[in-house]
């Protein structure tokens, strides 16, 4: 099944993709609660026959200016860093990483799969990172590798958009990974019955050329084990997504690095479950000039 957040006159609610088009999911059952996609991933077992029933439907047709986030408002957005070979090596490191790198992304971070990708007034080093996501449905603490899918309602594609000079600043990446509408996810939510993610074609493409190559069988740490490695320390939650990490190409790897710029289209395809297509919008807000706050300055602003 493929699940997709539409923005319609009454506000976003939740879609399943039904003979050609969409089907709303509350219309069609006449409960108001399921046109909430955080409302289905809370009972998500329960809610099965729900979604199979509205798959198997006639939909509404819908343009790619249509679709929100696959995941509007995620609880959180558990995030691998450096987990292909390629791209530890092109940042430096002698080989893979021995623990996994992680950070934790926010909702405000999030953005529209065909929408714009706010290039931070604050950053000139902007980047692109294709991504494969997991979104959490019945989630749960100490999960199996082996019993991954359990936990898991899906897969999207991510962007996981990146100011660099933010990210290196200090010790931990988060505020680089954080400025607000730098996370596209969409285009919609795959079920894993539809999909197997152990060896898809990731491709991120910026103004058309390719910049990206990689198959998720290349991955350090692998989905499944992502899974297990996050439930480890905290109870996966439904609505939480899983960004699985990034491989080699990105923009700072490059001689001249091809930093995002105003305009610039970026598109990251994975096979089987989609593509998302973005622009980039500089950010042009007042309050950025002269704020003390610059990590391309010597020294840092002191409180």
């Amino acid at each position: 099944m493929r699940l997709a957040t539409i923005d319609t006159a009454r506000g976003p609610r939740l879609h399943v993709r039904g003979r050609d088009g969409y089907v709303d999911l509350a219309d069609l059952h006449g409960d108001e609660r399921l046109a909430s996609l955080q409302n289905v991933l809370d009972t998500w077992e329960a809610a099965q026959d729900l979604l199979r029933a509205a798959a198997d439907q006639p939909g509404t047709p819908y343009g790619e200016a249509d679709l929100a986030p696959a995941v509007p408002s995620p609880r959180r957005i558990l995030c691998l860093g450096v987990n292909y070979l390629d791209h530890a090596i092109e940042g430096g490191r002698d080989g893979a990483p021995e623990w996994p790198e992680s950070f934790v992304r926010g909702t405000p971070s999030v953005a529209r799969p065909y929408g714009r990708l706010l290039k931070p007034a604050l950053s000139s080093t902007f980047d692109y990172e294709g991504e494969l996501g997991v979104v959490i449905g019945r989630g749960g603490r100490y999960v199996p590798a082996a019993d991954f899918l359990s936990a898991v309602a899906g897969f999207v594609v991510l962007n996981d958009g990146s100011a660099r000079e933010w990210q290196r600043a200090g010790a931990q990446w988060g505020p680089g990974k954080n400025f607000d509408e730098t996370m596209p996810i969409g285009p919609e939510i795959v079920t894993p019955d539809e999909v197997d993610v152990t060896d898809l074609a990731l491709t991120t493409r910026l103004n058309g050329q390719v910049m990206q190559s990689a198959r998720t069988s290349q991955m350090i740490v692998s989905t499944a084990r992502a899974v297990e490695y996050f439930s480890s320390f905290t109870t996966l939650q439904p609505g939480d997504v899983i960004a699985t990490g990034t491989p080699g190409g990105v923009a700072f790897a490059r001689t001249p690095p091809p930093w995002l710029q105003d305009g610039d289209v970026v598109e990251v395809t994975i096979d089987g479950i989609g593509t998302i297509r973005n622009t980039v919008v500089a950010e042009h807000d007042p309050r950025a000039t002269d704020w003390p706050w610059q990590p391309s300055a010597a020294r840092r602003a002191r409180a």
